[in-house]
């Protein structure tokens, strides 16, 4: 097995440990996070219908990677309280928990999102 290929196992294996452990619902949403290298994905999903209630993408901000990260979970936050959303499920899926992911969460606490 190719390094690469095992490292892409091991990062599937920590997404489904993650994930098995949790599901979204329409009044408590599971919040997801994906980053790249170049941008930062964040998205309000309810498992139960199978839909996303809301999903965006940093772009057009200034600042570092960790700034916008923080930047789009606000925009994520006041969207899911236009919607009477006070308490979601944080996926971080396979990243550890520290750097832009951390900020995601951090800011979502900052706006009142009980995470």
């Amino acid at each position: 097995m190719h390094i690469k290929q095992k490292v892409l196992a091991l990062r599937e294996n920590r997404k489904k440990r993650v994930r098995a452990k949790m599901e979204g619902s329409a009044s408590k949403p599971r919040i997801n996070v994906t980053r790249t290298n170049h941008y930062m994905f964040v998205q309000a999903i309810d498992d139960v219908a199978g839909k996303t209630i809301v999903g965006m993408r940093d772009g057009a901000e200034k600042g570092t990677k960790t700034e916008r990260a923080a930047a789009i979970a606000k925009k994520i936050a006041a969207h899911l309280q236009k919607e009477n959303i006070t308490e979601a499920i944080f996926d971080r899926g396979p990243y550890k928990y520290h750097g832009r992911v951390k900020a995601v969460a951090e800011a979502l606490r900052g706006e009142g999102i009980k995470v």
